[in-house]
């Protein structure tokens, strides 16, 4: 009797971790072909979505194309519950962020039905893409995407100040050109002042609001060539931590207990849960 109980529980976990292979693993054919398939899917049921979105398209074939989200989501759906039952802690795969995105990505869908328009919030799935470089087995580019995330990461204090900064300037220079231009030139108010100033300092010039007087003028003239110099304060912050950033290679392989990926070529162990890999 105890035998038997242990030959099906053998058999219980080597079905989950045959399925595991398949739906998170890339090294398999047949997990590479699932994969393959499911970045398919992804594609099609975005393009549906963009579709939707083009009126003469949709009057003539809304139906058929809400079928087809309708096709997808349930697809994603099972996909989804399929990664919760092959993996140990399903929780910790839920909440991570792959699986996060995975929810989100079939969520609007259902929630169409209570909140029009909510379906259009599917175009989420194209993140599911980034998967693409693990099933390619695009190794090094999940490496130098690993570099440039821990670049970020080591500059977040210094964009911080100088976000803070630039966010002082511009509320100054908003309420300079308030009381220089007045609402006779369109500048009813600092906060309408405040986004012409965001809107001149990144050099970006909609021209929905400018100034009339000569001063006024002249302060925007420096606003724009000062906007060119700050624009590049943050790329180079960013391209100094890169020449020190020195991270380990990467593998593609997936916690068959919490399904994260992103783990170093030599771990022997989940870095996020603890598992072995």
């Amino acid at each position: 009797m105890v035998a038997k109980y242990y030959s099906q529980k053998e058999g219980l976990q080597g079905w989950r971790k045959r399925w595991h292979e398949i739906v998170f693993e890339a090294e398999t054919p047949e997990g590479r072909l699932f994969d393959v398939w499911l970045l398919v899917a992804i594609l099609l049921s975005i393009v549906l979505v963009m579709l939707e979105s083009v009126r003469e398209i949709n009057e003539q074939y809304g139906e058929w194309l809400r079928y087809g989200e309708w096709f997808f989501t349930l697809l994603f759906t099972l996909e989804y519950i399929a990664r919760l039952l092959t993996v140990r802690s399903p929780w910790r795969y839920a909440v991570s962020p792959l699986g996060i995105i995975d929810l989100l990505s079939i969520l609007p869908t259902y929630m169409s039905l209570f909140f029009a328009g909510t379906q259009y919030f599917m175009v989420i799935r194209v993140l599911r893409l980034l998967r693409v470089f693990r099933i390619l087995k695009l190794a090094h580019y999940v490496h130098e995407a690993r570099v440039l995330g821990t670049a970020l990461q080591a500059s977040r204090e210094k964009i911080i100040v100088f976000l803070m900064a630039v966010l002082s300037l511009v509320i100054i220079l908003g309420t300079i050109m308030y009381w220089v231009e007045g609402p006779e030139n369109g500048f009813t108010s600092i906060p309408r002042s405040i986004y012409w100033a965001i809107v001149t300092l990144t050099t970006v010039g909609y021209g929905d609001i400018a100034p009339a007087t000569p001063l006024g003028q002249f302060i925007s003239s420096l606003v724009m060539i000062l906007g060119y110099g700050i624009l590049a304060v943050p790329t180079g912050i960013v391209t100094s931590e890169l020449t020190h950033v020195k991270v380990k290679d990467i593998s593609t392989r997936a916690c068959d207990n919490c399904g994260a990926e992103r783990h170093d070529s030599d771990a022997v162990f989940c870095k996020y849960c603890g598992g072995k890999l």
